[in-house]
């Protein structure tokens, strides 16, 4: 938390919006394919099989994670049973740019969750920030024509991701605030494998619950195992793990910047996988988010 932010640390936080852009295409691939709460539970429970060779111990009976169930029952809830089962969700409902535009008040969120309820200052340098960070996700939103902001209308979706954002600030707050033995904090695979153990029963029961109320399937195939494979890989495993540790580095706060990169990660494998090529605004655009990073992590 008292750390600046080095090079490395600003390393680790680029990576997860680079692995979520790619989870929120991959996600709107296969919305056809697999109901939105069953992918979510599928996708952890695949993470929960690669990480369980890695740190099983910390499941044992007699482990230090079960006196601590409570917290990370929470953790399990935000981050696992929520976070992008509500973002899955939403891409079946909502457009993709009414949903990078609700998930780019990521920043301000961080701050206001902060303030009100871990007692947070919030300083005119994190605002600056926040508000260049914003203006860039909107030159790519709008692909620098204002105009085109002015045709967004929200629907029913947009709230799941706005519940999303919401879940995630809390979490990534929690994040901050290490309360575990250093046998499951210090070990990344098991203080995830942890988490996930919780997340999964309420993953679970939000998917019991999406194949009795509506008439879901699965459509088996190569494209939703090679699907399935991303997402528990790439955005649940190697992003968290990366997220965790830049968030216990540098805070929540300035961690929330880099989450604006995710909509220009998108222009980008826009352009590699359906080419697209990338604009002038695109540079503007990499500019004010780089700058608002910069400017809210300055002291």
């Amino acid at each position: 938390m008292t750390q600046r932010l080095t090079p490395a640390t600003a390393s680790l936080l680029v990576i997860p919006p680079m692995l979520w852009a790619g989870n929120a295409v991959v996600g709107r691939l296969v919305t056809g394919l697999v109901p939105p709460m069953t992918l979510n539970f599928m996708r952890w429970a695949l993470a929960f099989v690669i990480l369980l060779p890695l740190a099983w111990r910390v499941l044992k009976p007699d482990s230090s994670l079960w006196p601590l169930w409570r917290r990370f029952a929470v953790l399990g809830l935000l981050g696992v049973g929520c976070y992008n089962a509500l973002q899955y969700l939403a891409l079946k409902t909502s457009a993709p740019l009414n949903v990078t535009l609700v998930a780019s008040s990521v920043p301000i969120w961080m701050l206001i969750v902060g303030a009100l309820f871990f007692g947070q200052p919030v300083s005119k340098r994190q605002i600056a920030g926040a508000v260049l960070s914003i203006a860039g996700v909107l030159v790519v939103l709008s692909r620098g024509q204002w105009e085109l902001l002015m045709q967004v209308h929200l629907v029913p979706g947009d709230l799941y991701v706005l519940l999303a954002t919401l879940a995630w600030a809390f979490y990534s707050w929690l994040l901050s605030q290490p309360k575990e033995p250093k046998e499951i904090r210090g070990d990344w695979a098991a203080f995830l494998l942890a988490q996930i153990v919780f997340g999964l029963a309420w993953s679970g029961a939000f998917a019991a619950g999406e194949w009795t109320l509506t008439d879901a399937h699965i459509s088996w195939g190569w494209p939703l195992a090679a699907a399935l494979l991303y997402v528990a890989v790439g955005p649940a495993v190697i992003a968290y793990r990366c997220w965790g540790m830049g968030v216990q580095r540098v805070g929540p706060a300035i961690a929330g910047f880099f989450s604006n990169l995710t909509p220009l990660f998108a222009a980008l494998l826009s352009a590699a996988f359906l080419g697209e090529l990338p604009n002038l605004y695109h540079a503007v655009a990499f500019v004010l988010i780089v700058g608002g990073i910069v400017v809210s992590s300055r002291r």
